[in-house]
Protein backbone atom coordinates (compact mmCIF):
# COMPACT_ATOMS: atom_id res chain seq x y z
CA UNK A 1 0.00 0.00 0.00
CA UNK A 2 1.42 3.13 -1.17
CA UNK A 3 1.55 6.44 1.55
CA UNK A 4 -1.51 8.77 0.99
CA UNK A 5 -0.84 12.42 1.71
CA UNK A 6 -3.39 11.47 4.68
CA UNK A 7 -0.90 9.08 6.26
CA UNK A 8 2.34 11.33 5.95
CA UNK A 9 0.35 13.99 7.61
CA UNK A 10 -0.84 11.66 10.26
CA UNK A 11 2.65 11.05 11.04
CA UNK A 12 3.32 14.27 12.54
CA UNK A 13 0.71 13.50 15.50
CA UNK A 14 2.29 12.49 18.45
CA UNK A 15 1.73 9.07 19.32
CA UNK A 16 0.07 7.50 21.98
CA UNK A 17 1.86 5.96 25.48
CA UNK A 18 5.10 7.15 26.53
CA UNK A 19 8.17 8.07 25.35
CA UNK A 20 11.19 6.18 26.48
CA UNK A 21 13.77 8.69 26.01
CA UNK A 22 14.11 12.83 25.62
CA UNK A 23 17.04 14.19 23.24
CA UNK A 24 17.63 17.47 21.30
CA UNK A 25 18.96 17.70 17.42
CA UNK A 26 21.16 20.36 16.54
CA UNK A 27 23.02 22.05 13.66
CA UNK A 28 20.92 20.00 11.26
CA UNK A 29 21.99 19.87 7.36
CA UNK A 30 19.95 17.73 4.97
CA UNK A 31 21.92 16.94 1.80
CA UNK A 32 19.78 14.81 -0.46
CA UNK A 33 20.51 13.44 -4.22
CA UNK A 34 17.83 11.50 -6.65
CA UNK A 35 18.67 7.71 -7.42
CA UNK A 36 17.22 5.11 -8.85
CA UNK A 37 14.69 3.30 -6.80
CA UNK A 38 15.76 -0.53 -8.22
CA UNK A 39 18.95 0.70 -6.59
CA UNK A 40 17.57 0.91 -3.26
CA UNK A 41 15.01 -1.77 -3.62
CA UNK A 42 17.69 -4.06 -4.15
CA UNK A 43 19.58 -2.91 -0.61
CA UNK A 44 16.39 -3.08 1.47
CA UNK A 45 14.99 -6.03 3.46
CA UNK A 46 11.48 -7.85 2.94
CA UNK A 47 8.74 -5.67 3.99
CA UNK A 48 10.07 -2.48 3.04
CA UNK A 49 9.41 -0.87 -0.24
CA UNK A 50 11.34 2.26 -1.64
CA UNK A 51 9.25 5.62 -1.12
CA UNK A 52 9.87 7.72 -4.20
CA UNK A 53 8.90 11.51 -5.14
CA UNK A 54 7.83 12.32 -9.06
CA UNK A 55 9.47 8.57 -10.04
CA UNK A 56 12.69 8.99 -8.22
CA UNK A 57 14.41 7.26 -4.45
CA UNK A 58 16.17 10.03 -2.65
CA UNK A 59 19.85 9.25 -0.36
CA UNK A 60 20.49 12.01 2.25
CA UNK A 61 23.50 12.47 4.15
CA UNK A 62 22.79 14.29 7.72
CA UNK A 63 25.18 15.61 9.96
CA UNK A 64 23.93 17.08 13.24
CA UNK A 65 24.63 17.30 16.95
CA UNK A 66 22.90 15.00 19.59
CA UNK A 67 22.20 17.23 22.48
CA UNK A 68 20.83 16.11 26.08
CA UNK A 69 20.11 12.13 25.11
CA UNK A 70 18.96 10.71 28.41
CA UNK A 71 16.10 8.36 29.11
CA UNK A 72 12.59 10.33 30.54
CA UNK A 73 12.92 11.16 34.08
CA UNK A 74 16.52 11.80 34.10
CA UNK A 75 19.07 14.44 34.06
CA UNK A 76 21.82 15.02 30.92
CA UNK A 77 25.05 13.44 31.77
CA UNK A 78 27.95 15.51 30.73
CA UNK A 79 29.63 13.90 27.57
CA UNK A 80 27.45 10.82 27.43
CA UNK A 81 24.49 13.17 26.43
CA UNK A 82 26.47 15.10 24.06
CA UNK A 83 28.12 13.66 20.91
CA UNK A 84 27.93 13.83 16.92
CA UNK A 85 26.49 11.83 14.32
CA UNK A 86 26.12 11.54 10.75
CA UNK A 87 24.08 9.17 8.98
CA UNK A 88 23.20 7.82 5.31
CA UNK A 89 19.53 7.01 4.68
CA UNK A 90 16.58 6.77 2.63
CA UNK A 91 12.77 6.31 2.46
CA UNK A 92 10.66 3.61 2.45
CA UNK A 93 7.25 2.77 3.78
CA UNK A 94 5.81 -0.63 4.87
CA UNK A 95 3.20 -3.15 3.61
CA UNK A 96 0.59 -1.21 5.28
CA UNK A 97 1.62 2.14 3.77
CA UNK A 98 3.39 3.61 6.90
CA UNK A 99 6.34 6.12 5.98
CA UNK A 100 9.53 6.07 7.21
CA UNK A 101 13.56 6.26 7.00
CA UNK A 102 16.23 3.18 6.67
CA UNK A 103 19.74 4.13 8.00
CA UNK A 104 22.11 2.47 5.97
CA UNK A 105 24.76 3.95 8.24
CA UNK A 106 24.48 6.28 11.47
CA UNK A 107 28.60 7.27 12.57
CA UNK A 108 28.56 8.11 16.08
CA UNK A 109 31.41 9.23 18.29
CA UNK A 110 30.01 8.47 21.64
CA UNK A 111 31.36 4.80 21.52
CA UNK A 112 28.71 3.75 24.31
CA UNK A 113 26.09 5.43 22.50
CA UNK A 114 27.02 3.02 19.97
CA UNK A 115 26.89 0.01 21.32
CA UNK A 116 23.39 0.52 22.96
CA UNK A 117 21.64 1.97 19.49
CA UNK A 118 22.96 -1.31 18.09
CA UNK A 119 21.78 -3.24 20.67
CA UNK A 120 18.40 -1.26 21.64
CA UNK A 121 17.17 -0.28 18.61
CA UNK A 122 18.57 -2.87 15.99
CA UNK A 123 20.75 0.58 14.00
CA UNK A 124 23.91 -0.17 12.04
CA UNK A 125 25.68 2.76 13.74
CA UNK A 126 29.32 2.91 13.46
CA UNK A 127 32.06 3.78 15.59
CA UNK A 128 33.77 7.30 13.64
CA UNK A 129 36.06 10.49 15.46
CA UNK A 130 34.04 13.42 14.80
CA UNK A 131 34.94 17.05 15.62
CA UNK A 132 33.54 20.15 14.36
CA UNK A 133 33.46 24.08 15.35
CA UNK A 134 30.67 26.86 14.44
CA UNK A 135 32.19 30.86 13.55
CA UNK A 136 29.44 33.06 12.44
CA UNK A 137 26.86 30.80 12.31
CA UNK A 138 28.77 28.38 9.76
CA UNK A 139 29.46 24.73 10.63
CA UNK A 140 32.37 23.16 10.18
CA UNK A 141 31.86 19.63 10.48
CA UNK A 142 34.21 16.35 10.08
CA UNK A 143 33.94 12.76 10.22
CA UNK A 144 36.33 9.85 10.06
CA UNK A 145 34.69 6.60 10.43
CA UNK A 146 37.08 4.23 12.60
CA UNK A 147 38.16 0.85 11.11
CA UNK A 148 37.89 2.31 7.89
CA UNK A 149 40.26 2.94 4.81
CA UNK A 150 38.06 5.67 3.43
CA UNK A 151 39.18 9.71 3.71
CA UNK A 152 37.83 12.10 6.52
CA UNK A 153 34.62 13.34 4.86
CA UNK A 154 33.84 17.29 5.62
CA UNK A 155 31.03 19.36 5.21
CA UNK A 156 30.72 23.60 5.96
CA UNK A 157 27.51 24.80 6.14
CA UNK A 158 25.56 27.21 7.49
CA UNK A 159 22.50 27.88 10.30
CA UNK A 160 19.37 29.10 9.18
CA UNK A 161 18.41 32.88 8.89
CA UNK A 162 14.75 33.33 8.05
CA UNK A 163 13.32 29.22 8.56
CA UNK A 164 9.67 28.02 7.72
CA UNK A 165 8.52 24.66 7.93
CA UNK A 166 8.22 22.72 4.45
CA UNK A 167 5.00 22.77 2.09
CA UNK A 168 3.02 19.59 2.01
CA UNK A 169 3.39 17.71 -0.30
CA UNK A 170 6.61 19.55 -1.69
CA UNK A 171 10.12 17.90 -1.85
CA UNK A 172 11.42 19.50 0.89
CA UNK A 173 8.33 18.07 2.97
CA UNK A 174 9.42 14.53 1.73
CA UNK A 175 12.57 14.51 2.55
CA UNK A 176 12.46 15.35 6.05
CA UNK A 177 8.96 14.96 7.54
CA UNK A 178 9.60 11.71 8.45
CA UNK A 179 8.88 10.40 11.96
CA UNK A 180 9.41 6.61 11.73
CA UNK A 181 12.18 4.61 12.07
CA UNK A 182 12.76 1.38 10.60
CA UNK A 183 15.21 -1.22 11.62
CA UNK A 184 16.22 -5.29 11.38
CA UNK A 185 17.84 -7.48 13.64
CA UNK A 186 20.30 -10.10 12.71
CA UNK A 187 17.57 -12.51 11.86
CA UNK A 188 15.98 -10.23 9.25
CA UNK A 189 12.97 -9.28 11.94
CA UNK A 190 11.68 -5.90 11.06
CA UNK A 191 10.99 -3.13 13.82
CA UNK A 192 9.71 0.18 13.50
CA UNK A 193 10.19 3.16 16.34
CA UNK A 194 8.06 6.70 16.48
CA UNK A 195 9.67 9.71 17.42
CA UNK A 196 8.11 13.08 17.80
CA UNK A 197 8.79 17.18 17.75
CA UNK A 198 7.42 20.11 16.11
CA UNK A 199 7.51 20.02 12.41
CA UNK A 200 11.11 21.51 11.03
CA UNK A 201 11.93 24.66 10.74
CA UNK A 202 14.08 24.85 7.46
CA UNK A 203 15.56 27.01 4.96
CA UNK A 204 17.86 26.22 1.67
CA UNK A 205 21.27 26.54 1.85
CA UNK A 206 24.52 26.51 0.34
CA UNK A 207 27.55 24.86 1.56
CA UNK A 208 31.27 24.86 0.67
CA UNK A 209 32.01 21.72 1.31
CA UNK A 210 29.77 18.82 1.02
CA UNK A 211 31.93 15.19 1.17
CA UNK A 212 29.95 11.86 -0.56
CA UNK A 213 32.34 9.73 1.26
CA UNK A 214 29.31 7.94 3.14
CA UNK A 215 28.11 6.93 0.01
CA UNK A 216 31.75 5.03 -1.06
CA UNK A 217 31.38 3.72 3.08
CA UNK A 218 28.37 1.71 2.00
CA UNK A 219 28.54 0.23 -1.20
CA UNK A 220 27.20 2.65 -3.05
CA UNK A 221 28.94 4.88 -6.11
CA UNK A 222 29.57 8.31 -5.42
CA UNK A 223 27.53 11.03 -7.24
CA UNK A 224 29.01 13.24 -9.48
CA UNK A 225 27.07 16.36 -8.71
CA UNK A 226 26.18 18.63 -6.03
CA UNK A 227 23.06 17.73 -3.90
CA UNK A 228 20.27 18.62 -5.70
CA UNK A 229 18.51 19.81 -2.10
CA UNK A 230 20.65 21.42 -0.01
CA UNK A 231 18.45 21.87 3.45
CA UNK A 232 19.78 23.59 7.28
CA UNK A 233 17.34 23.29 9.85
CA UNK A 234 16.55 25.19 13.58
CA UNK A 235 16.92 22.45 16.73
CA UNK A 236 13.97 20.11 17.39
CA UNK A 237 13.22 18.64 21.18
CA UNK A 238 12.61 15.26 20.74
CA UNK A 239 10.31 12.44 21.89
CA UNK A 240 11.49 8.91 20.99
CA UNK A 241 8.99 6.24 21.54
CA UNK A 242 9.78 2.06 21.98
CA UNK A 243 10.29 -0.07 19.16
CA UNK A 244 7.82 -2.09 17.66
CA UNK A 245 8.06 -5.75 16.02
CA UNK A 246 6.23 -5.79 12.59
CA UNK A 247 3.94 -9.08 12.07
Amino acid sequence: MIPTTARRVAQQNRPHGMPIMKQRWAGLGFFHWPVDPDLIASRLPHGLNVDTFEGAAWLGIVPFFMERVRPVYLPPVPILSWFHELNLRTYVYDEKGNPGVWFFSLDCNQPIAVELARSAFHLPYQHAAMTSKISNDVIHYRNLRKASSYPEAVFTYRKPISPKPAITGSLDWFLIERYTLFSADKAGQLFSGRVHHHPYQIEPMSCSACSTIPFALNGFDEPETTPVSMLCANPVEVSVFPLKRLA
